[in-house]
């Protein structure tokens, strides 16, 4: 019986220590009053004893506590996720490469007007926007220093267009 309330106040003191941070813990002997400390037999123990059991809550308190930290930053990032990605989910194909989005049809999509300044690579090139696209079939028409459209399509797609004239070539843009 005797041994079963002393691990209860073991408990106890174990769990108060939640409450208490690690660094300011100032050990059993200031925390328990004299009566408590003579029942759990602590004055039986060395001072040295005494320091190891206090060492021995400080490490397990700094483990939980740690533990805790790790999972509530985890639930906090979890969280943060989940918003972006819902945020993302409602923006529009337009939107998500810097163009003006409106609610409705693709036809209602505004036309992109720019110029084209050279090739980036071996089939996309670059608008004087900063924008840069690349061709979902080979682009065999010159587009350096001519007037270009990009057109919405069904689907999230875009159709390119040089000079006016639409030659009807499938664009993606990239950056």
């Amino acid at each position: 019986m005797k041994t079963l309330s002393s691990f209860r106040f073991i408990a106890f003191v174990l769990l108060s220590l939640i409450v208490v941070r690690a660094d300011d813990f100032p050990g059993l002997k200031v925390i328990m009053t004299a009566d408590d400390y003579a029942r759990a037999g602590l004055d039986r123990l060395t001072s040295d004893q005494i320091g190891v059991i206090d060492a021995a809550l400080i490490r397990h308190f700094r483990a939980n506590v740690s533990v805790a930290a790790e999972r509530k930053a985890a639930e906090q990032v979890g969280a943060a996720t989940t918003a972006v990605i819902a945020t993302e989910r409602k923006r529009s194909g337009l939107e998500r490469f810097g163009l003006p989005s409106f609610n409705g049809d693709w036809k209602n999509e505004p036309i992109l007007k720019a110029r084209a300044t050279g090739w980036v690579g071996g089939n996309s090139f670059a608008l004087d926007n900063g924008q840069v696209w690349e061709g979902v079939e080979p682009i065999t028409v010159e587009l350096v220093g001519r007037e270009v459209e990009i057109q919405p399509r069904p689907a999230g797609a875009f159709a390119l267009s040089v000079d006016g004239k639409n030659t009807t070539l499938r664009v993606r843009r990239v950056k």
